[in-house]
């Protein structure tokens, strides 16, 4: 089977981005873990799927797989990527859109500097709704947040825990480049206390308005950037006093910027940042 393809990135998180409203693509979990795998494949954090509304009211539908293979609720830096995707490929002529994905319906739009601003929907603190198991664990509470102590091989995490329409545990660290990303990371990703796995986010406070942020994306592993797991940090650190409601977020792959107003209820989360296409081409997917 010949697929064609468009590679993307945003902040450096990159894509495989493919056109399934002209014709419908359907693919097995090995294939997509072959389109991810950076040696055999094209290589990607995540590759997107672009179809066809299934709801009046909505422009497309917005389906995302992780390099595991697997289908996951939500991608911030994906979802910029597919609104300039789905403008520069002419499937629409509007400069925003609505966007049905597992997570929920969110809004992307074009600005006229080239970036892309995701209204990601208000985040989601009900540890059933995430979902968190949170019974047994120890609570703390640091402003208007909870801080949950998760056990983590032989110490404890005190983690924020949310939902950007995906699971996120944020944690505070005095220095990103020494944070335990690649060791706490997998074992935070995976515990048993987040029954869909979860990112792990880890932040370091720069200033009010300034973080620096890694993330252990769940099916992935450390990406360069991540848009929700962004969200999901600035909206933690706004909710513990930390941070004011405009933050710039530096990531490896470069910096995104996220707004929230924790005053008015149920206000989204903005997230803005690059969506960039790397090139185009065809590959040859081995059988299903």
């Amino acid at each position: 089977m010949r697929l064609t393809f468009t590679k993307m990135h945003g902040a450096g998180n990159d894509f495989v981005v493919i056109d399934g409203v002209r014709a419908p693509v359907s693919l097995t979990r090995g294939q997509w873990r072959f389109l991810a795998d950076r040696h055999f494949g094209v290589g990607a954090d995540q590759m997107l799927l672009v179809e066809p509304p299934d709801e009046p009211g909505i422009d497309f539908r917005y389906r995302i797989f992780n390099a595991d293979g697997g289908e996951v609720e939500q991608c911030g830096n994906g979802a910029r990527c597919f609104v300039r995707f789905v403008v520069d490929q002419g499937l629409t002529a509007k400069r925003a859109i609505r966007v049905r994905t597992l997570g929920g319906v969110i809004e992307p739009r074009l600005e006229d500097d080239g970036r892309v601003t995701v209204d990601m929907g208000p985040p989601v603190f009900e540890p059933a709704r995430v979902p968190f198991l949170a019974e047994g664990l120890g609570v703390l509470v640091q402003g208007h947040d909870l801080l949950y102590r998760l056990p983590v091989a032989d110490h404890h995490c005190l983690i924020s825990v949310l939902s950007m329409g995906n699971p996120h545990a944020v944690q505070v660290v005095d220095d990103i480049e020494r944070a335990a990303v690649l060791s706490d990371g997998p074992l935070i990703e995976g515990h048993a206390a987040f029954p869909r796995r979860v990112n792990a986010g880890f932040m370091q406070v720069l200033a009010r308005d300034r973080i620096a942020l890694r993330v252990y994306e769940r099916g992935v592993g450390e990406t360069l950037a991540c848009g929700s797991g962004a969200c999901a940090a600035v909206v933690a650190g706004i909710r513990r006093g930390l941070l004011d409601d405009r933050v710039e977020v530096d990531t490896r792959g470069g910096r995104l910027a996220i707004a929230w107003q924790p005053t008015t209820p149920g206000a989204p989360v903005l997230l803005t940042g690059p969506a960039l296409t790397v090139f185009q081409g065809e590959i040859d997917l081995p059988p299903a």
